[in-house]
């Protein structure tokens, strides 16, 4: 643990440093945040828990070095983690997957959480950033033989309600970046080279139509992207999965190109459990302009009614019954389910 002792030296180098570099001088004002609650978080790095503006892994890092890390996104709700063993279970799978050596224990993660929770006083309406890189290295480069002190965990609990419109609805763009495939990076690997998701996700914004043709500028105004796998098929949005209906018939895309989401497969069972009839196919994207309603989940939006693809309008252009349905559902379930945080005492 950091000696407390140092802070006030290390706290008057900073500042020294910011007041005669240049170099470390923004020039752009200080951006608000969308929480203004979250500028005195404390967030998990390494071994101890830090205030936000302290929070730092080393330069010589793995994510830092290649995107080299796995993490999940996880929700808080009325005291309770939502899934967290199923994303603990991706987590150390995906490490695994990776080769990672000297990974903390499962227990070691969840006190991790569950300190950076209490810490903060985050009990509700919280969304988790929990990342585990391949950790620190002796000199940079690719190789993981550079890597010798054992992997670095990072919990960051934000307020943060669902980013996505869940009572109007949300419109999508499809990009011309296709979703990456299993031959390359397998998806099923839950890693934060997000690169590929992030340049569909960047059309999201940079698209318009010209002349009927895609000019990508910087004014779409839609809220993401739907990448398509190799052969054109739906695979899922950059951010989320996505479901379908049509003539009352719940669709979803396989999951060979993207990744099987935990929201999605609660949303599988809850359809199952609603009485509506479920296919796991290939879909194509003139399906998707056509459907009946469209969704997309995901921990960070839940499920998400979308209105509009590609400039044409899904069903009435508003929230379908199926979608409501599932939605109240999946409330249900969270309200009802989840890992109890210690000393957590509802109101």
């Amino acid at each position: 643990m950091q000696d407390i002792n140092c802070l006030p030296l290390y706290n008057t180098l900073r500042r020294h440093v910011k007041g005669k570099s240049s170099l470390l001088a923004s020039p752009l004002a200080p951006p608000s945040l969308p929480v203004p609650e979250n500028a005195k978080l404390f967030a998990w790095v390494g071994d101890e828990i830090l205030p936000r503006e302290m929070a730092k892994v080393s330069v010589f890092d793995s994510v830092v070095q290649g995107g080299d890390s796995v993490w999940e996104g996880l929700r808080i709700y009325k005291g309770k983690v939502f899934k967290l063993e199923e994303h603990l279970d991706r987590l150390f799978d995906s490490a695994k997957a990776l080769a990672f050596n000297n990974v903390p224990t499962r227990e070691e993660v969840k006190a991790a959480i569950f300190k950076t929770l209490i810490t903060n006083g985050m009990f509700d309406n919280t969304h988790i950033r929990l990342s585990l890189t391949r950790g620190k290295k002796v000199t940079s480069g690719m190789s993981p033989a550079f890597n010798r002190y054992g992997c670095t965990l990072i919990v960051l609990a934000e307020w943060k309600p669902p980013v996505y419109d869940n009572d109007n609805g949300i419109v999508l763009v499809t990009a011309t970046t296709r979703r990456n495939s299993p031959t390359n990076l397998d998806s099923k690997i839950h890693h934060n080279n997000l690169l590929n998701n992030i340049l569909a996700k960047v059309q999201s914004f940079a698209t318009e139509s010209c002349d009927h043709v895609l000019v990508e500028s910087n004014n779409a105004n839609v809220d993401d992207a739907i990448m398509l796998d190799k052969d054109g098929f739906v695979s899922e949005t950059n951010a989320t999965n996505l479901f379908m209906v049509k003539n009352g018939v719940v669709l979803t895309p396989h999951v060979d190109y993207c990744l099987p989401g935990i929201t999605r497969a609660t949303v599988m069972e809850l359809v199952v459990k609603e009485n509506f009839i479920l296919e796991e196919r290939n879909i194509s994207l003139s399906e998707f302009h056509t459907s009946d309603e469209v969704w997309t989940t995901g921990t960070m939006g839940e499920l998400s009614p979308v209105v509009k693809i590609d400039g044409r309008v899904i069903g009435e252009g508003e929230v379908g019954p199926v979608t409501r349905k599932l939605q109240s559902a999946y409330k249900k379930l969270t309200d009802d389910s989840g890992v109890p945080i210690p000393t957590y005492q509802k109101l």
